[in-house]
């Protein structure tokens, strides 16, 4: 199993193929916004990696962070928990004005 240190949080075992931002929410307790439901379309669900950042990137993902001229940040909903990682949480509910994190992901990343 995976580990995934959320810094200021804490570290936790994820099922391997597990969705970042499911990871976040479900094992985390985290409350991770992801506003398009997982979909790769508003950047809400953005983390920022400490160690551990996966060298690959769905087109989805490189799409809209190349769109909204984004650096430095990665869509957790695009990114699969295979391996141990440690991240930021930068997009969270409270503080966001929002009414809620937005629809649950899916458990699978849909094709981009």
């Amino acid at each position: 199993m995976p580990k995934l240190t959320v810094e200021g949080v804490g570290v936790f075992d994820v099922p391997a193929g597990k969705r970042l931002v499911l990871a976040l929410v479900d094992d985390a307790k985290i409350d991770q916004l992801h506003a398009c439901g997982g979909l790769a379309r508003c950047t809400t669900c953005r983390v920022e990696f400490v160690s551990g950042e996966p060298a690959t990137m769905t087109n989805a993902e490189k799409k809209v962070l190349a769109e909204r001229g984004l650096s430095g940040v990665r869509l957790s909903c695009q990114i699969i928990c295979d391996h141990d990682m440690t991240v930021r949480v930068i997009s969270r509910l409270a503080g966001s004005g929002r009414p809620n994190p937005g629809p649950r992901p899916a458990d699978m990343i849909p094709p981009s």
